[in-house]
């Protein structure tokens, strides 16, 4: 474990802030959901109290092929940024990511967001050595894939782009989805009012909507290269695991990783334990 005793922001108080805040901002009247143009509530009818997701299309299972050229190549850029650029969970502390909500309470058989505020920001969609978010493993502490974000400036890019165009295989291939359950929908306002633009800039409202996410998963995944949910155990590459990255006292690979291991420098600098 991390030497020094947790810090001061890493307590239950904090984590269940993280977790439960939603529910407490809009009992208290503080937020509520708007559509993306500031429309009513009315016009959220997709969102849910519970997660929920919903597709940009039925492309996933209609048109997208793992074996096709553009699916592959995309997958062997993910592959390689997570093997030469982003191999540990320090390389991604160091390269300005900051750990999702999803970190906490996942224990060893859990996996986690970790977004990258400047790639939020930046001109890019779909380039896989500047992903919004990097997935990584809690037991083997290893990045197992990628969530590009369709936004530019960290507003939402409607629609998102194709991975690729194929008449043969029936129209674009558009495997992005959305989440629409409040969870979902809150988790994004936070993280972006505390990372990205503060929230005297924006609206005080939940989106309808996060922004347009689609996975691309570094190990064979029995439904697809970019289904929704991460592979099983068994497909996310296996021991050994791999280094920190860091120095802990954790073990990778026995130690699940969680905020208890991570840097108390690093945890000082995450705005949502605060």
């Amino acid at each position: 474990m991390t030497t020094g005793g947790d810090p001061p922001a890493f307590s239950r108080r904090a984590v269940l802030r993280t977790s439960g805040g939603a529910l407490g901002l809009l009992s208290a009247g503080t937020v509520q959901a708007t559509g993306e143009g500031g429309e009513s509530n009315d016009a959220c009818s997709e969102t849910t109290v519970k997660p929920s997701t919903v597709p940009y299309d039925d492309s996933l299972s209609s048109v997208c092929r793992d074996d096709h050229p553009e699916t592959t190549a995309l997958q062997s850029d993910v592959q390689a940024a997570l093997r030469d650029r982003y191999p540990t969970v320090g390389s991604l502390v160091d390269d300005g990511f900051v750990p999702y909500f999803d970190l906490f309470g996942a224990g060893d058989s859990g996996w986690s967001h970790w977004l990258n505020p400047d790639h939020l920001r930046d001109e890019s969609v779909v380039d896989a050595t500047r992903p919004e978010s990097v997935l990584v493993d809690h037991k083997w502490w290893r990045p197992i894939g990628v969530m590009f974000a369709a936004t530019r400036d960290a507003e939402r890019v409607d629609p998102p782009p194709s991975v690729y165009e194929d008449e043969d295989d029936g129209g674009a291939c558009t495997p992005w989805h959305a989440h629409v359950g409040l969870p979902g929908r809150y988790s994004w306002w936070k993280f972006r009012a505390l990372y990205v633009r503060e929230l005297g800039e924006d609206r005080l409202g939940l989106p309808c909507r996060t922004p347009w996410v689609m996975h691309v998963w570094r190990y064979d995944h029995p439904e697809s290269v970019y289904a929704h949910h991460a592979p099983p155990r068994g497909n996310r590459g296996g021991p050994p695991a791999e280094d920190a990255g860091f120095e802990t006292d954790a073990v990778p690979g026995e130690d699940p990783l969680g905020p208890e291991v991570l840097p108390d420098a690093f945890l000082h600098r995450l705005k949502h334990l605060g």
